[in-house]
């Protein structure tokens, strides 16, 4: 970077005319210099602390604002500002113990609201209500306070009018919009908590066009805006995040992005191309856990992905790592649940006692959600009702996956009777879960004798999404065809197929060059189950027309598949078990494709 050059004598006018225009960088390193020069400068380490503050690097300016306090100990700002820096750095016992200084009749409103911030930053939550509550009632920030503390008991709605009321006396502000607008995204309200978003992000384009934000950039070298202090006022990165977040809720993965990626956005973004780039996910999510602070479901959620992926290694070497994080960032649910699942790799009869034993104390905890449920139904209290509900389906939704891995372990040794036993047991709770049913159809499906009842677990799923049926898993989809084609259904089965080709024929007119594979799935797994079952004449031909267009759908994944029918074929031809029209052959010659499918044309020769 290259030095300002300022005269003498324009010092104090240049470095203010800095702060004026936001160049909080070249303040900076002016006042570097001037420090270099005189390193007990009232004036530059005021200003030092002050811009160093504004770029959100606090450790300087606590260390600034800590000079200043011990060569003029009478001015009682420093030590504020001081104590105010260490807090917003996470530095939290030296926050509290400089925040101490400040008990003088002056400033001790500040020192409590200061101290409620420290312990509310240390999640000690019941400190804090203990420090807001010594507040007078009508101080602005006390409703802001217990609206924050109210959240964090997961009572989302007097939350929310406690930052209606704040708002009400402070005006508007973007950091109580988007409180209001996590409350409602909290209590599953995305319309709502939309709308306060897109309020954000509006008055952050007209307040703020130095921002950039919503530009059109195409062509054009945007210049960063760094993360500084008015980024953070207008609460638009948090409201981007929020926005995909609900976006990611309703399937919708469009996603923003920020100049400098702060800790919540890299964790964000992480978990919306996990699908897609898992190990760039796993990346991102293993460097925010070495940071200091990042946020607080980070490590839970790495070590889920871990054991979704089946990394479990890896999982169990994290959480070995990272020992003093497992009390601060786990839930017991949450330990006891990875606990469980990491003893499965090792003691598979002891991890389903311990899943057992966690779906044992969720049923209880269920069933008394649903009296409560039906009490408030018979009560006619609308609000207790729907309070009630919410509170029943956030408990069916953690009960879910302790029964699904659960069942897996029986899953996993092939004894789909056992599977079938463990899901009976929670009809009475799960019956309507999409999850649960869609999990039922597939132990069903697995038995080879049970498709008319897959067929009618799978179907309800199928035409819930029937006028967007690529939506449906391909999976689904051909388990599906395969139940009907097995109970005499064909009918059904080819006008299900047909509504995906021609499903699929409209996304190629539309989007020429995007690759869809639910068709060819459908084909490959009809066309594997004939050839299983020894018709290889018509389970070749549909294996090769799950292939077309070739340029579209062949790829390393769907040969995999495809060439063990052939190499199944072969290996029946060789033995002289089976034997085939020329017709079939001619056919299987004319679509070899690729070295290794030449290979196979030689051995047809042979």
């Amino acid at each position: 970077m290259t030095p300002t050059v300022i005269k003498d004598g324009e010092y104090t006018a240049t470095i203010y005319r800095m702060i004026k225009e936001c160049r909080y960088g070249d303040a900076i390193q002016v006042l570097n210099t001037q420090l270099e020069k005189h390193m007990k400068s009232r004036a530059a380490l005021s200003l030092l602390g002050y811009c160093s503050f504004h770029t959100q690097d606090f450790v300087t300016a606590a260390e600034c604002y800590e000079q200043l306090s011990l060569l003029h100990p009478e001015v009682e700002e420093y030590r504020l500002c001081h104590a105010q820096a260490l807090a917003r750095a996470c530095r939290y016992p030296e926050a509290m113990k400089a925040s101490f200084l400040l008990d003088t009749p002056s400033t001790y409103t500040r020192m409590i609201k200061l101290q409620a911030a420290i312990k509310y930053g240390e999640e000690e939550y019941s400190a804090a209500k203990t420090l807001v509550e010594q507040l007078p009632p009508e101080e602005p920030d006390y409703e802001v306070k217990m609206g924050c503390l109210l959240y964090q008991e997961e009572q989302y709605e007097e939350a929310c009018r406690r930052f209606t009321s704040a708002m009400q006396v402070l005006g508007y502000q973007p950091d109580l919009s988007y409180n209001m607008a996590l409350c409602f995204y909290s209590m599953k309200n995305y319309s709502q908590a939309l709308k306060h978003i897109a309020e954000i992000i509006e008055r952050g384009i007209r307040e703020h066009p130095e921002l950039s934000v919503g530009m059109t950039t195409e062509g054009i070298e945007v210049r960063s805006v760094g993360n500084t202090l008015i980024l953070q006022q207008t609460a638009l990165v948090e409201a981007f995040n929020l926005k995909a977040a609900i976006q990611f809720q309703l399937k919708n993965r469009e996603t923003r992005t920020i100049p400098e990626l702060d800790p919540v956005t890299l964790h964000n973004q992480a978990l919306v191309n996990m699908e897609r780039r898992p190990s760039e996910g796993f990346e991102k999510l293993a460097f925010l856990l070495q940071q200091d602070p990042f946020p607080p479901v980070t490590f839970g959620n790495l070590l889920l992905l871990y054991c979704k992926y089946e990394y479990f290694d890896l999982a169990a070497d994290v959480l070995a790592e990272n020992a003093h994080l497992t009390y601060k960032f786990l839930s017991p649910y949450l330990y006891e649940f990875l606990d469980a699942m990491l003893t499965c790799q090792t003691a598979p009869e002891e991890a389903f006692r311990k899943f057992d034993d966690m779906n044992g104390k969720l049923t209880e905890q269920l069933r008394k959600l649903a009296k409560q449920v039906q009490d408030f139904r018979l009560a006619r209290d609308d609000q207790g009702l729907k309070k009630g509900v919410q509170e029943y389906d956030q408990m069916l939704e953690r009960y879910i996956p302790v029964l699904m891995a659960q069942a897996k372990i029986y899953w996993s040794r092939e004894n789909y009777n056992m599977v079938e036993k463990i899901f009976r047991k929670s009809v009475e709770i799960c019956n309507e879960h999409d999850t649960w049913k869609l999990n039922v159809a597939h132990v069903l499906f697995m038995q080879e004798n049970k498709y008319k009842e897959a067929i009618g677990f799978y179907e309800p799923i199928v035409k819930k999404h029937y006028d967007n049926i690529l939506n449906v898993s391909a999976v689904v989809l051909a388990n599906l065809c395969v139940s009907y084609i097995m109970t005499s259904q064909n009918e059904e089965a080819e006008e299900l197929m047909r509504k995906i080709e021609k499903e699929e024929e409209q996304i190629s007119y539309d989007a020429p060059d995007k690759k869809v594979f639910h068709l060819c799935i459908v084909n490959l797994v009809i066309g594997t189950l004939y050839c299983a079952k020894g018709n290889y004449d018509f389970g070749i031909s549909r294996v090769i027309k799950s292939l077309e267009p070739y340029n579209k759908k062949l790829g390393t994944d769907t040969w995999f598949y495809a060439k063990r029918c052939v190499l199944s074929l072969l290996e029946n031809m060789a033995k002289h078990m089976i034997l085939l029209r020329d017709a079939v052959v001619q056919d299987c010659l004319l679509n070899s494709v690729t070295y290794e499918a030449r290979l196979l044309k030689a051995l047809f020769y042979q």
